[in-house]
């Protein structure tokens, strides 16, 4: 009969699911073993690629100079008795707490993660197959209307037709089971399903059995970002196991691996349930649960708990497991999104990426949660503005990414206009701005990271000169010095690019102020005039330069929605060259067009009042022969001929000169760009002025953060022996 063919299908389908589990599983052994002797050595931070560890400090409101601070503040072993950190009670935040939490240093996580937990369950049910060969599974809601499970549960609309979905079979705090709202499956309005994936799709009745309506319930919003979670973190699954009342596995299965389409988190306990939503400690959609990883026999064929090969009759709960697999819910998403849909199943379709947890039509239309977990502001013919990992992302329709300067990811858009722009911050305290709450609420994030990172980097040794010389000693160790020339040139040129890792983006409010360009009394001083500014003041006059730049981004979203890239694009360089930061690239950025990692790295970023960042714009610098006689302006001295400044010619020179080594062909390929012609003044600066113990706590303190090193600092004797012409195109 039909009803048995399709159980048997079903059976089949699932059988095969864990086969090729195991199979991925098994193909990933030497990987796995690596990520877990990273983990037990140095930690989640180490285990994954840094792209994807830095996307995931974003999403946590924090950055790699956060980290790092965390890292170097001694503690016990992990802590049970609140945050192991020295800080003032009310400057520990959830996001400082998730991120010990990350590192490991610390197992305790904000009340608000239970309430939030309690919430997004709300959206996960108990799906039931009815008829013969019928059974169980777990769906949850993505959008007003559809549900997402495996497709080992409903593989097609004919079972999906004769099934139902209930919510709230749970126990309540009492003790005593609630009473479930079902609700009606109604494939023949939506169902979509790929095997490959091991996902399906299907439209639920808009009111249960007793009228309950299926918008009280929730959605989870489902996010194509990556920086969801990472190797080594902890996930939460929330499911009915067998068809039972719902459950949660809290922080009991850790991630070990990530593969392209899945990844495979182990636990101690039990396995996951199909078709179960798996959760970040943020309660983000990380993955769909999808398959035990069994134990297998000699010929690839999983085992019962008996060590007998297992059969589907025997039941999930009779499998010998050893890890869980889920599919990526990113790659959910990309296969849902290249689905060819038409008319209202592409309308319903839609909804999974628009709507998040947006209120219902007719309601007020605050910022909702986007695709990518952050959130998305409406605009002129449904364009929208997003902003994730640092970056603001618009989708008008053409997609943008732009550079903020902002680590926190955002939960309002931005604007941006060709119209005249207000006055630039200075470098001094700036009061309050009455703009969007959401958007102020963003920067102070911020603001609140940086000055926390700030507090925990002044607890440590401004310079350890041994434990430094150590690490530069080993950082060169296999590089011929000898060779000279462009042979060393060449070796050094490697060694900068192999150990630039990870590679930051540029957020000086986050990266350069609180640490790493502090002067060894705790200040910052402009690298050009030398005018002294509190870590706080520059943070806070970004800040405000930041929020001014997230409402001019609005304002071109809502004015400029028909506008194509090429108006987009230049909107926004005319805004960062109208509102920059105080922070002063020595190799300037229309050399390099604004590109990471080059605009990012921080061996060529100093503290540098506004005043004199404009002064200097991008004129080379230039070693002027009546320099000390000439009429000059606090900064320096420029004319036609280039710029040189008041104060730091040898830290600039030695920044300079990094940049060449590392980023070889980049610069002298336009005019008004450094020529090679001018490496002499370079050589002189550099050689005028010694190294200095700023220099020195610079230099370790970006290896700590980049991985990397400035050559020109460690071995000033180097300067000579290099043959740089090659540096030039």
């Amino acid at each position: 009969m039909a009803t048995a063919e399709l159980a048997s299908q079903r059976e089949s389908d699932y059988l095969s699911q864990l086969t090729m589990a195991a199979t991925r599983y098994e193909n990933r052994t030497e990987r796995r073993e690596r990520n877990r002797a990273v983990l037990e050595t140095r930690g989640p931070l180490y285990a994954d690629t840094p792209e994807r560890v830095e996307k995931r400090l974003a999403r946590l409101g924090t950055d790699w100079a956060m980290a790092r601070a965390i890292e170097r503040t001694p503690t016990e072993p992990a802590s049970s008795a609140g945050s192991t950190l020295r800080l003032p009670p009310e400057t520990v935040t959830s996001e400082v707490l998730g991120l010990e939490r990350l590192i490991g240093r610390n197992n305790l996580t904000p009340i608000a993660f239970l309430e939030e937990g309690v919430q997004v369950s709300r959206s996960v049910g108990r799906i039931t197959i009815s008829g013969p060969g019928g059974g169980h599974g777990t769906g949850f809601m993505v959008s007003p209307s559809l549900l997402l499970t495996n497709n080992h549960v409903l593989p097609s609309a004919q079972e999906a037709n004769r099934s139902k979905v209930a919510f709230a079979f749970q126990d309540g705090v009492d003790g005593g089971p609630l009473v479930p709202a079902v609700f009606q499956l109604e494939p023949l309005r939506f169902f979509v399903t790929d095997r490959a994936l091991d996902f399906s799709l299907v439209a639920v009745a808009p009111r249960g059995a007793q009228g309950e309506a299926l918008s009280s319930f929730g959605r989870l919003a489902l996010s194509e970002a990556q920086g969801k979670v990472v190797i080594g973190e902890y996930v939460n699954i929330i499911q009915h196991p067998r068809g039972e009342p719902k459950q949660i596995a809290l922080r009991e299965n850790q991630v070990v691996d990530l593969l392209d389409r899945f990844l495979h988190y182990e636990s101690d306990t039990r396995e996951g349930s199909s078709g179960s939503a798996v959760f970040n400690d943020q309660w983000e959609v990380v993955a769909l649960h999808h398959s035990a990883v069994p134990k297998t026999d000699a010929e690839g064929r999983p085992l019962s708990v008996d060590g007998t090969v297992w059969r589907p009759e025997m039941g999930e709960q009779r499998l010998a497991w050893r890890a869980n697999e889920g599919v990526r819910i990113s790659r959910v998403l990309e296969a849902l999104r290249a689905m060819p849909l038409t008319g209202e199943a592409a309308r319903l379709r839609d909804e999974v990426f628009t709507t998040g947890l947006a209120p219902s039509p007719g309601e007020s239309a605050p910022p909702v949660p986007s695709p990518l977990g952050t959130s998305a502001l409406p605009g002129t013919d449904g364009a929208q503005a997003q902003a994730a990992d640092g970056a603001a992302q618009f989708t008008i329709p053409l997609r943008i990414t732009l550079g903020l300067g902002l680590g926190t990811p955002l939960s309002s858009p931005v604007t941006l206009v060709a119209s005249p722009v207000t006055p630039t911050p200075t470098a001094a305290p700036q009061p309050p701005r009455a703009g969007r709450p959401d958007i102020v609420s963003a920067v102070e994030k911020d603001v609140d990271a940086a000055l926390t990172s700030h507090r925990l980097a002044q607890k440590g040794p401004y310079y350890d000169r041994t434990a430094d010389i150590a690490a530069r000693d080993a950082y060169y160790a296999d590089v011929d010095t000898g060779s000279g020339g462009g042979a060393l040139r060449r070796a050094l040129t490697g060694l900068l690019t192999d150990t630039h890792e990870p590679r930051p983006r540029y957020k000086p409010m986050s990266m350069v102020y609180p640490w790493v360009d502090l002067h060894k009394d705790g200040r910052l001083r402009s690298i050009y005039s030398g005018k002294d500014f509190s870590a706080e003041e520059l943070i806070r006059a970004d800040a405000a330069v930041a929020e001014a730049r997230l409402a001019r981004v609005q304002e071109l979203l809502l004015r400029e929605s028909t506008a194509g890239p090429a108006e987009f694009e230049a909107e926004f360089d005319a805004l960062e060259a109208s509102m920059p930061f105080n922070c002063e690239h020595v190799v300037p950025q229309s050399w390099f067009t604004r590109k990471e990692p080059m605009r990012g790295d921080l061996h060529h970023l100093f503290a540098c009042e506004v005043g004199c960042n404009s002064f200097r714009g991008n004129f080379p610098y230039f070693d002027f022969p009546d320099f000390d006689e000439a009429v000059r302006e606090d900064c320096g001295m420029r004319e036609d001929v280039g710029f040189e400044p008041e104060e730091g010619r040898g830290a600039v020179a030695r920044a300079t000169l990094y940049f060449l080594l590392r980023y070889p062909g980049q610069v002298g390929d336009a005019a008004r760009e450094f020529p090679a012609e001018r490496l002499p003044v370079l050589l002189k600066w550099h050689e005028g002025e010694a190294v200095s113990e700023y220099e020195l706590h610079r230099n370790a303190a970006i290896a700590a953060i980049q991985g990397n090193r400035n050559p020109l600092i460690d071995h000033p004797e180097w300067a000579r022996a290099i043959d740089f012409t090659g540096v030039w195109l």
